[in-house]
């Protein structure tokens, strides 16, 4: 099991879906990778969920609110990377042309955090852990594993991340997946992904797509479908590495699937 009670600083610690629909989307996530709720009443915030297996925490979730679907915010999957001085964090990447969308600030004793944007456009958050260091499981079936930059400038996000979080770049070519860069940490650890945002893709706006886990990605793909999803790339080889999918759940989250060789 791959458990973790504290994540390293510049890695993914965290994802929190914003849906429009909290109970049919719980439902789609609990058939698809068995995740169950743990909800907490935030007076006029409304309800936060925690989804858990067993007691650890796989993700979160909350609806979106009545002004973010106003100004037309879709569903989405929303990513956290630990940091342990957010407040720094922000003025650094406010230095290298980013834009802090809200914070920093504290989330009661939980932890103190800030939603930033780079300078194309993607949006993520920082954490700095007090009580609750984020999810407890990833890098298995049915959790986390994997967070990926889309982005029309590779160079400009290279720079900034580089910059912000201390990542180092390195660039492959495989068939399928040309000019993929993975990002790592001073320390070596895989961080994150990252490709560049082609004409081919359509008029996509840049992100960062979280990547579950899966002991089969044509199976988990099917099923998705099954319970409502939409396919937007079916399940493709990477020679060497796996296969992945990526989907729209019924409330229009996007996310992956990705089936590592090993399993």
């Amino acid at each position: 099991m791959a458990e973790f009670k504290k994540h390293g600083p510049g890695t993914f610690c965290y994802v929190e879906l914003a849906t429009t629909d909290p109970d049919a989307a719980g439902e789609f996530y609990r058939e698809m990778f068995g995740w169950m709720r743990s909800d907490m009443d935030m007076g006029e915030q409304g309800t936060y969920t925690q989804f858990v297996r067993g007691e650890k925490v796989t993700g979160a979730m909350h609806r979106l609110t009545p002004d973010q679907v106003g100004a037309q915010v879709p569903p989405h999957w929303g990513q956290y990377i630990a940091v342990q001085d957010v407040d720094a964090v922000t003025e650094k990447a406010k230095a290298l042309g980013g834009n802090v969308l809200f914070g920093p600030f504290d989330v009661a004793e939980a932890g103190r955090m800030a939603v930033l944007q780079d300078p194309q456009g993607a949006t993520f958050s920082v954490w700095q852990a007090n009580e609750h260091p984020g999810i407890h499981l990833r890098n298995e079936n049915d959790t986390l594993c994997w967070s990926e930059l889309m982005t029309p400038d590779t160079d400009a996000a290279t720079a900034f991340y580089g910059g912000l979080f201390g990542w180092e770049p390195q660039t492959s070519d495989t068939e399928g997946m040309r000019h993929y860069t993975s990002f790592h940490t001073g320390g070596g650890q895989a961080a994150a992904g990252m490709l560049a945002i082609t004409e081919e893709m359509g008029p996509m706006p840049p992100n960062w797509m979280a990547y579950f886990q899966v002991a089969d990605c044509s199976a988990y793909e099917a099923k998705a479908q099954g319970l409502g999803a939409q396919p937007i790339v079916p399940t493709t080889e990477i020679p060497g590495v796996g296969k992945f999918a990526v989907i729209h759940d019924p409330q229009g989250a996007v996310l992956g699937l990705f089936e590592p060789l090993s399993s």
